[in-house]
C-alpha cells in the first residue's frame, strides 16, 4: 500500500473489534465514537533494551526480556448487557451470547486467562487511500471500567501478550 497523504482523525471513521480464538471467531464491534484508541510500548522485537557500560563508556546495547505493549480506548455507554446481541462487557466476561468464547492464548477453552485479539480500523478508502488502516494486537487481556457522566462511558484497558499485525507488524 502506498503511503497516504491524508492525515487521519478517527472521529466517526473507525471501529474496534474484539475477537476470540474459535475457528470462526466470535467477535464484538465497539463504536469508535470517542476516537481515543491508544497503544504504548511498540518497540523493535517487543524487547526491552539494556545498556552495558564500564565507567560511563557504552560497551554494548542489547535486547533483553520481552515487553508487553498496553493500550486503552473508551466508548459511550448504551447498555451494560444484552443476552441476545451481546455487549463488550458480555464478551469480556463470557456472558451470553458470548459464553462459548475461547481464549486466543494456548489452552483455548482451558486457558486460565481469557485473551482476545483487539483490532482497530481507521478509515482510508473513503479518503482516497487504497485500503483502510488496521492494527491488530493479538492475545490481549482486556479490563473494562464504567463511569457515570454526560455521557456515561466505558473505559477499556488491555495488555498485549502476542504479536502485532496489520499495517504495524511486530513479533517477538
Amino acid at each position: 500500500m502506498a503511503a497516504s497523504n491524508t492525515i487521519k482523525n478517527s472521529f466517526g471513521s473507525g471501529s474496534i473489534t474484539l475477537s476470540d480464538g474459535t475457528g470462526s471467531p466470535i467477535s464484538v464491534v465497539i463504536d469508535f465514537d470517542n476516537a481515543d484508541f491508544s497503544v504504548d510500548g511498540l518497540a523493535d522485537k517487543l524487547k526491552a533494551i539494556a545498556v552495558y557500560q564500564t565507567r560511563g563508556v557504552v560497551n554494548s546495547v542489547r535486547h533483553t526480556e520481552r515487553e508487553f505493549p498496553s493500550g486503552s480506548f473508551s466508548a459511550m455507554m448504551s447498555e451494560f448487557t444484552d443476552a441476545s446481541s451481546g455487549t463488550a462487557i458480555d464478551f469480556i466476561t463470557g456472558k451470553a451470547p458470548f459464553a462459548a468464547r475461547i481464549s486466543t492464548l494456548a489452552g483455548g477453552a482451558n486457558a486460565d486467562v481469557f485473551t482476545c485479539d483487539v483490532q482497530m480500523i481507521a478509515e482510508g478508502t473513503d479518503l482516497g487511500d487504497s485500503a483502510d488502516h488496521t492494527i491488530t494486537l493479538e492475545d490481549c487481556a482486556v479490563k473494562v471500567a464504567y463511569s457515570t457522566g454526560d455521557p456515561s462511558s466505558f473505559s477499556f484497558a488491555f495488555t498485549c501478550y502476542g504479536a502485532i499485525s496489520g499495517d504495524v507488524t511486530i513479533s517477538a
